[in-house]
């Protein structure tokens, strides 16, 4: 058992935000010529649950090429600017000023920087020169769930820290405008960019601080997954013109029959069932992967409604999506009761899973 509480969230989005009907008129206007029947894949942008999504450059640049070197360029800008607003929103919600913070988790898969991003916020949020820094490279979807586990068994070990999560992704980056491939299109439906920040502290930490009448989740327990032969379900392929994406048409399926047991494997050893669970917070991946998530656990939909609401205003931003569900659910004050249990948790590449067990 877990002796970890999440502090409080910070969310933040870049300034370019794009209708969803906007983004599949440029689609048409890109691929029309290269795309055979083009007009029967582009229903996806109706039927994707997305109003909406944010990118750090406008429409308009993503209707030429780009080379890598460029959007390397992008990501570490964009990457430091959107991570800071996360993590100072975070930690003002928190009361926690930045030298209070031990230990610093950064996650993203969606750009690569040496210094690393979080080297970048020690210089920008003030952070004390012996701060802990790890850095989590390419656990996509699942970056977030894991970086929150990785901390809460952080402040376990060292109760009196707090450890800080950032979530970065850019995934608008990652578009290749001569990749003509289906997969490539399904991405350009869902993906978008933001970051989120979380402070996780340890228990003598959080008895040190008043939470102000706040939802403060405790993490009880956390369970990794891994299934065996799946390294082509999700990812990436390295190619000169940048990240091109792997995106297999089996993961709703893949969840429809892994997620029930994943997450009794998480339960049963705190004693409690799928029935004992209060509230979800499952990345959206998808209104596929949404619905996936409701046949595996036997859930209505008001259950994912966080997450339904987060995937149409804001899309799927690869890691930092599962705490802006966690976000939305914890504004949710009314819905929360003391006592009550619930998980978080998001699928990524491996093919892997990343639970947390809540306690409210």
């Amino acid at each position: 058992m877990l002796h970890a509480t999440i502090a409080a969230i910070g969310t933040a989005v870049p300034d370019y935000r794009v209708p969803q009907a906007d983004v599949k008129e440029a689609v048409r206007h890109m691929f029309g010529a290269s795309v055979p029947q083009l007009d029967r894949l582009l229903p996806i942008f109706e039927n994707s649950g997305i109003d909406a999504r944010h990118f750090c450059m406008p429409l308009e640049w993503f209707l030429v090429p780009h080379d890598a070197e460029e959007k390397h360029r992008l990501f570490v800008q964009h990457a430091a600017t959107l991570a800071e607003r996360a993590a100072r929103r975070c930690l003002e919600r928190a009361g926690v000023a930045p030298t209070e913070v031990d230990h610093i988790l950064f996650v993203t898969t969606t750009g690569t920087a040496t210094p690393s991003i979080d080297a970048r916020l020690f210089n920008r949020l003030g952070l004390r020169p012996n701060v802990k820094r790890t850095p989590i490279w390419g656990l996509g979807c699942a970056g977030g769930a894991a970086g929150l586990s990785r901390a809460a068994e952080y402040v376990s070990a060292f109760p009196r820290h707090r450890c800080l999560l950032v979530a970065a992704e850019l995934c608008s980056l990652t578009f290749i405008r001569d990749d003509a491939s289906k997969s490539n299109l399904i991405a350009t439906s869902l993906f978008a960019d933001g970051a989120a920040a979380a402070l996780v502290e340890g228990e003598a930490a959080a008895d040190a601080r008043s939470s102000g009448g706040r939802a403060v989740p405790g993490i009880v327990s956390t369970r990794s997954t891994i299934w065996p032969d799946s390294l082509d379900v999700m990812g990436w392929d390295v190619t000169n013109d940048g990240l091109k994406v792997v995106f297999s048409k089996d993961i709703p399926s893949l969840v429809t029959r892994e997620m029930r047991g994943v997450t009794e494997a998480l339960l049963s050893p705190a004693g409690l069932t799928i029935p004992d669970l209060a509230h979800y917070a499952l990345h959206p991946g998808g209104t596929k992967v949404l619905r996936a998530y409701g046949e595996a656990l036997g859930l209505p939909s008001e259950r994912l409604a966080a997450a339904e609401g987060v995937l149409r205003r804001y899309g799927n931003m690869s890691s930092c999506t599962v705490l802006f569900v966690l976000e939305a659910l914890l504004g949710e004050a009314d819905a929360l009761r003391s006592g009550e249990f619930g998980i978080a948790g998001a699928l990524g590449p491996g093919f892997s899973s990343e639970l947390l067990l809540l306690r409210f």
